[in-house]
């Protein structure tokens, strides 16, 4: 991993603590019993989260589009700049949902992407 990866998990875990202390209450108590019919505040936060990662990935197609001018109603609406940061928010998103699931997802990634590695490249 880059010098960098200590700085990308630190913003990783300053955002989920920043999007958890900042959750809007659904004005639906719920004690997280199933039988409640509402989902605890752990586990709509984890769905809304997985949820949030599909529109970031809707946005970069839209972002795709419209850097290829394929939609004639707005045109060239995009740039491949746009294109980068819209991934970067799938990228930001999806670490904040993993981060969500498990306090360990930094361990989590690192051994999934080397797994990944190892599986495409061969082993080190």
């Amino acid at each position: 991993m880059s010098d960098l990866d200590p700085d990308i998990w630190s913003g990783i875990d300053d955002l989920w603590a920043w999007l958890d202390s900042h959750r809007p209450s659904d004005g639906h108590p719920s004690d997280g019993h199933p039988s409640d019919g509402h989902p605890s505040d752990g586990q709509q936060s984890l769905l809304l989260r997985m949820l949030k990662l599909s529109e970031e990935v809707g946005e970069v197609a839209e972002a795709v589009i419209g850097a290829m001018n394929r939609n004639p109603r707005k045109g060239n609406s995009h740039t491949w700049e746009d294109v980068q940061s819209e991934l970067c928010d799938v990228v930001i998103t999806a670490l904040i949902a993993l981060r969500t699931l498990t306090p360990d997802a930094r361990e989590v990634f690192v051994g999934h992407l080397e797994r990944v590695r190892e599986r495409s490249l061969g082993p080190r």
